[in-house]
């Protein structure tokens, strides 16, 4: 209770000595206001595929990037979860896109988080089953002519130079002008060396975790085998990494004995590889114990995390596993990691729609956003708020998928613990400005 004073002076000073305290005693009676920064938002996008069109619609849409497909999210958080290329038209559009993001971002204090698909992986090694003929006349210019010439005659010079082995490989590989042209289309050379450990993707890309956790919530292109569940989160983004980097090694090892050409496929490699055992244990003259341990070695690959279909650009248990199979298994997960969500993509939902699992446990969010190749499939964004509101973002609506006003099993407020990559650091806190048009949704869930 404000008391009046004893005006002992003027009766001016003791008006003004009222008025004071009447204001103060309002000021104190008055509720608290709400906090100027809003709650903290994550936004998550699961495959793009080459779709620049429809991946910069649903960037507009959730209000990340301008008109100019400039940064706008502000302290915004995003993450995506891998497969920014292959199959469709335009890879190369959406990787310069996200390099730029990851830039601006930082800058304005949000962040761009990228993470390693299984088809990130299978470029820098050269596996390219799912690259097409636009994808790879994206880095055609004008020597492009000149330079599959030059490598043309490289091969040549190769395949003369390495009759015995050709002899041994388990398929042939091209023997005219005409195939090996076909084969390797204008483009095709500059993809390579692109998605190499020098080049402009490929250096960049290797910079990037396979799996990160931010505040409670894990991210991961595929998902974790619960059986690795036992391995921590960088334990197994080192792993990834190890392998690339062991096989950037090796590869550049091949090079240098001349037992393989640069631009060779992983195919090609392994195909050659295979000839060369072969070969060594019909010839009276080995090669040396080195390079045997080296194509032993090299021969391996197959085995490695970043491509076992168990590992986590591959895993597809989250979305095959029935209710009464998945929720014990996603749980054991949740439990190791001390986490209370996992967000992967990899494999697309049936009706393009997000779909959560297990008690929301789980969120599958690869809604096919390239639908030319996907039927039904379309560009979609997962909104994580700071209160615990999860919605699903579609061009033409949102949906809440869940909304818990508790705190987070790490700390509540979406402090940041991403495995690694992209310069993230551990307990780190995120502190994130909301992208209102999600974060206000009341859709309830259908």
């Amino acid at each position: 209770m404000v008391r009046p004073p004893v005006c002992v002076s003027s009766r001016r000073a003791c008006l003004s000595i009222l008025l004071v305290l009447l204001s103060a005693g309002l000021a104190w009676a008055q509720p608290a206001q709400a906090p100027a920064e809003p709650p903290e938002t994550l936004v998550a996008i699961a495959d793009v595929h080459g779709d620049f069109d429809d991946f910069v619609a649903i960037l507009q849409h959730t209000g990340l990037v301008d008109k100019q497909n400039h940064w706008m999210g502000g302290k915004t958080t995003f993450v995506q979860v891998g497969d920014l290329l292959d199959r469709g038209p335009k890879p190369r559009e959406v990787m310069d896109l996200m390099m730029a993001l990851e830039k601006e971002a930082a800058q304005a204090g949000g962040r761009v988080i990228s993470l390693l698909g299984n088809h990130e992986m299978m470029n820098m090694m050269g596996d390219l089953r799912y690259v097409t003929p636009l994808n790879y006349a994206s880095f055609a210019d004008s020597n492009s002519e000149k330079r599959q010439k030059a490598a043309y005659d490289e091969y040549v010079k190769w395949r003369d130079s390495h009759t015995s082995l050709l002899a041994e490989l388990p398929q042939p590989m091209e023997l005219t002008e005409a195939e090996w042209m076909a084969r390797h289309p204008a483009g095709f050379i500059e993809q390579r060396e692109a998605f190499g450990p020098k080049g402009e993707y490929g250096e960049w890309l290797r910079g990037h975790a396979a799996l990160a956790e931010i505040g409670g919530i894990i991210f991961v292109h595929g998902g974790i085998n619960p059986d690795l569940a036992k391995t921590k989160l960088d334990a197994m983004n080192n792993r990834v990494h190890d392998e690339i980097k062991t096989f950037d090694g090796l590869k550049q090892y091949l090079q240098n004995e001349q037992l393989i050409l640069p631009f060779f496929t992983l195919q090609e490699i392994t195909n050659v590889l295979q000839a060369e055992v072969t070969a060594q244990l019909k010839s009276r003259v080995p090669a040396s114990d080195e390079r045997q341990a080296k194509v032993q070695e090299f021969l391996k690959w197959g085995d490695w995390l970043s491509v076992r279909v168990d590992g986590p650009l591959w895993f597809r248990g989250y979305d095959r596993w029935s209710e009464e199979e998945g929720e014990p298994q996603v749980s054991k997960v949740l439990e190791a990691y001390k986490a209370a969500h996992i967000v992967s993509g990899h494999t697309v939902q049936k009706v393009g729609r997000i779909r959560s699992r297990f008690g929301n446990k789980l969120f599958l969010i690869d809604t096919g956003m390239l639908s030319s190749y996907y039927p039904g499939g379309r560009p979609s964004a997962l909104g994580i708020c700071g209160g615990g509101k999860i919605v699903a973002v579609y061009m033409d609506q949102q949906v809440v998928l869940a909304d818990s006003a508790g705190p987070s099993p790490q700390n509540g407020d979406l402090g940041e613990r991403p495995a690694a990559g992209n310069g993230a650091t551990v307990s780190e806190k995120l502190e994130v400005s909301p992208v209102k048009r999600i974060c206000s949704a009341t859709t309830a869930t259908p």
